[in-house]
């Protein structure tokens, strides 16, 4: 898997603003993605060094309009931890 393949895009939450002045960053990612590789691509995206990375999958809520019934997408959430030495990612700098 390439770099731009494994992160998809960046979640943008409440709780997740909180964690922005302390240079930690969610992301969904692919749900075949290991720690490992989403530490080397956020690395490589984004030129900053990771210190740790947590995740979590997230099973597709039942939902129903009308008669139709389906359920959500289900995915995969990262949360990336960065070093205190790093600089901050450029992309969150102006929701903190």
């Amino acid at each position: 898997m390439k770099n731009y393949d494994i992160i998809k895009r960046p979640i943008l939450s409440e709780k997740c603003y909180a964690g922005i002045s302390s240079k930690i960053y969610t992301f969904e990612v692919d749900k075949r993605a290991t720690k490992t590789q989403i530490k080397s691509a956020v690395e490589q995206i984004f030129n900053v060094k990771v210190s740790k990375v947590n995740t979590s999958n997230y099973d597709g809520k039942p939902k129903r309009q009308g008669r139709s019934e389906g359920y959500t997408a289900a995915y995969k959430k990262a949360i990336v931890s960065l070093t205190a030495d790093s600089k901050a990612i450029e992309f969150f700098e102006s929701l903190a």
